[in-house]
């Protein structure tokens, strides 16, 4: 009967000891998302403050767990007045709520370099489940001076609703209630030495 209960702790505790860290490499990765105005034009934002890192067992990252926060004040959309619109109390509330987050629970391969990614999305005090579509590239050795890292990246698209997070009251026929999550990073495995970030 206790081997019943160890079993669940020491799967754990061996995918923690094999388990390698892929850090960000913020100058080749966006954080951003894209909604309709008016039913007319699209208007692209993005989070220019953000962290992420990927966890996983497998060299081939197909077990791969995503961990991503953004600090909401950062957020940018080429306009000044409607950014401040944007951290108001009317839609994100970045004084009471400042970060956003995306935990992943799973992430399976449906053909080739695609997979499905499930986790829990944070934003406005608001906790979601999302599903989130990944296309991978890599792994691949890449050289630099400081010798051969390994590189990963990955392409994020989604959608959401902003009512589904009390994002504005804002008719849809003003702004859309659906959201198009688009992020795309690229990532260093780490092997106890600071990454090179170029």
């Amino acid at each position: 009967m206790k081997r019943l209960f160890l079993t669940p702790a020491i799967a754990l505790f061996a995918f923690a000891a094999q388990a390698q860290t892929w850090a960000v490499d913020k100058s080749h990765s966006k954080v951003g998302f894209t909604v309709t105005h008016l039913m007319l034009s699209e208007v692209d934002g993005n989070f220019k403050t953000f962290d992420a890192k990927v966890t996983a067992a497998k060299p081939d990252l197909s077990d791969a767990v995503f961990d991503l926060t953004a600090d909401v004040n950062s957020i940018n959309t080429d306009n000044d007045r409607r950014d401040g619109h944007l951290k108001s109390p009317d839609f994100f509330d970045a004084a009471k709520y400042p970060t956003l987050t995306f935990k992943s629970k799973s992430f399976t391969k449906v053909e080739g370099k695609k997979y499905k990614a499930v986790g829990d999305l944070t934003m406005h005090g608001i906790t979601k489940p999302v599903t989130l579509d990944v296309v991978m590239t890599g792994p691949v050795t890449n050289e630099s001076p400081r010798g051969k890292q390994e590189k990963v990246g990955f392409k994020v698209t989604g959608l959401i609703k902003r009512s589904d997070f009390s994002l504005g009251t804002i008719p849809v026929t003003v702004v859309s209630d659906e959201v198009e999550l688009k992020a795309a990073g690229e990532f260093t495995k780490q092997d106890g030495s600071v990454a090179e970030k170029k």
